[in-house]
């Protein structure tokens, strides 16, 4: 066994990804028979569509199996950024975008080529649990700012304010979020860009992975679309994982000023290299095919429906609230009520009524949790019901 003293110092303080942990422990139970409703994973329960397998099948059968360029082969370049004009306003160049092995790396990438140790990154809690520990493994700080439930866990003007120091060098902005589901409305990010542009040198991340999983009133915004001045700060994360359901695809992309991608592909030529080179050709598929908006469509239809079942099943026990979710396919539920931490809720719910969910301690916020609904509705069904039985017998 390695000792703990013989690794290095920059993963001596990294904290597994609870998301993770607890769907293997839920997996494990499963395989030892147990009836177990995951109401944990973030991934869609949909088969990839049809047509985007269709195209990487042809693209292996073609022989697209050798090495590919590091930043992408360039028709996906191409197509992401004619995506990134026409849907989200925001006027990238192919040569703006790189390629990366699923969303998580464009991440990682970026924080490894713009943070410095002693850099400031300023994090909106609750949040993705890999954001601190990329800020973490770049030596740079994590400057939290807990949000509030009454306003939805949205960021606000004035907490961003407050936050600022003169080290701070990168906000970390996540619509529609995880694990609350919240949309930042273009209201919002109006009032969120006023700051952001009296600071100079402030960059702004915007990870837009759930972008297509809006529902009722709400619009996906991308903040780099406000103004041309904005734009300039603006980096841009996202991939097909969740609106495509190709989350073991890997595939994203990371589009931003010129210099931060050029240094990204480079950092990425001396770890990954190319994406899989014939998954790259189903996200082109994704991205160009007339028919990805109906499938996608089927989808957010669908998650839609389920979201409203889940609050509905919430809302209706005691001891335990949630915001409304406009995105994504999560609610994060106040389970402070009970008396119970994240964690222990947590594991007394998978112990005692063989659900999974996610202590929302690993989002930054230890009296909430972080509930799926990227399920069938026979499981949810099941869960909300086991859910009961477990606070009622508290």
């Amino acid at each position: 066994m390695v000792s703990a003293a013989g690794l290095s110092q920059r993963v001596a303080h990294l904290s597994p990804s609870a998301t993770l942990s607890i769907s293997a422990m839920a997996k494990a139970m499963q395989a030892e028979g147990l009836d177990v409703c995951s109401l944990s994973a973030g991934e869609p329960d949909f088969d990839t569509p049809d047509h985007i397998r269709a195209a990487a099948i042809h693209a292996l059968q073609e022989g697209k199996t050798r090495y590919g360029p590091t930043a992408g082969i360039p028709a996906l370049r191409r197509a992401v950024a004619e995506k990134l004009q026409q849907e989200n306003g925001l006027p990238f160049r192919p040569e703006q975008v790189m390629i990366s092995n699923g969303g998580k790396q464009t991440l990682f990438n970026l924080a490894m080529v713009l943070l410095d140790p002693g850099d400031e990154v300023i994090l909106p809690a609750p949040f993705w649990v890999s954001y601190p520990e990329m800020v973490t493994l770049a030596g740079a700080k994590v400057v939290r700012v807990q949000t509030e439930e009454a306003r939805g866990f949205k960021l606000t003007p004035e907490q961003l304010r407050q936050a600022l120091t003169p080290r701070s060098k990168l906000l970390i902005l996540n619509s529609p979020a995880n694990p609350t589901g919240a949309v930042y409305s273009r209201q919002e990010l109006a009032a969120l860009a006023e700051v952001i542009l009296s600071v100079p040198g402030l960059y702004v991340v915007c990870d837009e992975i759930y972008e297509k999983l809006v529902y009722g009133e709400a619009r996906h915004i991308s903040l780099g679309s406000l103004s041309p001045e904005l734009f300039q700060r603006t980096i841009l994360s996202s991939g097909f994982a969740k609106a495509y359901a190709m989350t073991g695809w890997r595939v994203g992309y990371l589009a931003g000023p010129q210099p931060i991608i050029d240094a990204a592909i480079t950092l990425q030529s001396h770890s990954t290299s190319n994406v899989c080179t014939f998954a790259q050709y189903g996200a082109l598929e994704a991205l160009t095919s007339p028919l990805s908006a109906a499938a996608v469509e089927k989808m957010r239809r669908e998650f839609s429906r389920r979201r409203d079942l889940m609050l509905q099943g919430i809302r209706s026990l005691p001891a335990m609230t949630c915001p409304q979710p406009d995105g994504a396919f999560y609610v994060f539920v106040n389970i402070c009520q009970t008396g119970l931490s994240s964690v222990e809720f947590c594991q007394r719910l998978l112990q005692d009524q063989q659900v999974a969910a996610v202590p929302g301690v690993a989002f930054g916020v230890d009296h909430c949790i972080r509930l799926s609904y990227a399920t069938d509705r026979a499981t949810l069904e099941k869960g909300l019901q086991r859910l009961e039985a477990f606070v009622h017998s508290l």
